[in-house]
């Protein structure tokens, strides 16, 4: 709590995040993708946008090549992810999503949305478009305009 009596703002952004996260684990469980791990979301928005080299997919994800290619041999596993051979250079594999994947990052996209209408019904439009103004101002304009980042965000 705050000298206000108002819980502290940071704690609330944690626990809103945690609770939208463990909404959509549930809702996408619920569809069949009940194996999903922690960093899934971002390889598979990551590969959304675009194939992609472990290498390069470390990079995105800001990790080594090393924690890169545990994920993606474990997703790879679950039918998320498969390695084809780069055309433009034969020693590479370009990591792609699988319909398996690509459905999966579809459901994710739909719930994001549907929270989102949620939101904006119990809230109004006014107050849903400052909070997105308010989090834009947060994490910094910088930041969201990063390639990183602005692959996760569509």
């Amino acid at each position: 709590m705050t000298r206000s009596g108002k819980p502290d703002i940071g704690i609330l952004l944690l626990l809103a995040d945690q609770e939208f996260v463990r909404e959509l684990r549930a809702h996408t469980a619920a569809l069949g993708y009940e194996d999903q791990g922690r960093s899934d979301g971002f390889v598979l928005r990551t590969l959304g946008a675009g194939p992609r080299t472990i290498s390069g997919l470390a990079e995105r994800l800001e990790i080594t090549k090393q924690g890169a290619g545990q994920i993606v041999d474990d997703m790879e596993r679950r039918g998320y992810v498969e390695r084809r051979p780069d055309p433009s250079d034969a020693r590479a594999k370009l990591l792609h999503l699988t319909a398996r994947g690509e459905a999966a990052l579809s459901t994710a996209r739909k719930f994001h949305q549907a929270y989102e209408r949620r939101l904006r019904k119990r809230f109004g439009d006014e107050a849903i478009d400052t909070l997105r103004d308010v989090l834009t101002d947060m994490a910094g304009e910088a930041q969201i305009s990063t390639p990183h980042f602005r692959a996760l965000m569509f």
